[in-house]
């Protein structure tokens, strides 16, 4: 749906679905958050960062009625980069969003490809990290990718541990408005200077 000619109209929308969308999970949920953030950062003119779609192969379509198309069987058609990706002051950025519950980010959770798109955008300019959920301490940190980058291709053990990520990434503040504000990490990391 696109309602481009009143901006308002289409931010409630979008929040309308994305509360529609999980309301069946109980507890802390990264995606969802950052979602929530991403429509109040638009809403605001602070930044543009939306979550990229995958890419699928439709196979096979169930048509119970007219107006009920249901996809039953359908494909990735390239495996997908990273979560999401936008502008904010004038700089690219793109980055993964992962939740652990356990003490250790595993590096299985992010695929070889990601790896190198993050790479590659570091190597163009742009802002790349991870924002990682540990839920077991309800606490979210953005982490360069540069970091993870080194650690991932030099890996003397298969995961980071919690420590680690807290020693070497940056803590985002939870609240209300934005419910998850990593745009004020990002200035922190990426803006220091200015």
């Amino acid at each position: 749906m696109v309602n481009y000619p009143n901006l308002k109209k289409t931010v409630q929308t979008q929040t309308t679905q994305l509360k529609k969308q999980d309301t069946s999970r109980r507890g802390y949920d990264l995606e969802f958050a950052i979602n929530e953030s991403n429509v109040f950062y638009l809403v605001h003119k602070k930044a543009n960062i939306h979550k990229k779609p995958t890419p699928i192969q439709v196979v096979k379509v169930d048509y119970p009625s007219r107006n009920a198309a249901k996809i039953v069987e359908a494909y990735y058609k390239i495996p997908s980069t990273t979560d999401y990706n936008g502008i904010y002051r004038g700089r690219y950025i793109d980055f993964e969003a992962k939740e652990c519950q356990q003490d250790r980010f595993p590096f299985r959770n992010i695929h070889p490809h990601q790896i190198d798109h993050l790479d590659s955008v570091l190597y163009h300019g742009g802002i790349a990290f991870l924002l990682i959920s540990f839920t077991n301490h309800n606490e979210v940190y953005l982490i360069d990718a540069s970091y993870v980058i080194g650690k991932y291709r030099n890996a003397k053990r298969q995961s980071l541990a919690y420590q680690d990520i807290k020693d070497h990434g940056h803590i985002v503040k939870q609240g209300y408005l934005p419910e998850l504000d990593y745009l004020k990490t990002i200035d922190q990391v990426y803006f220091k200077e200015e």
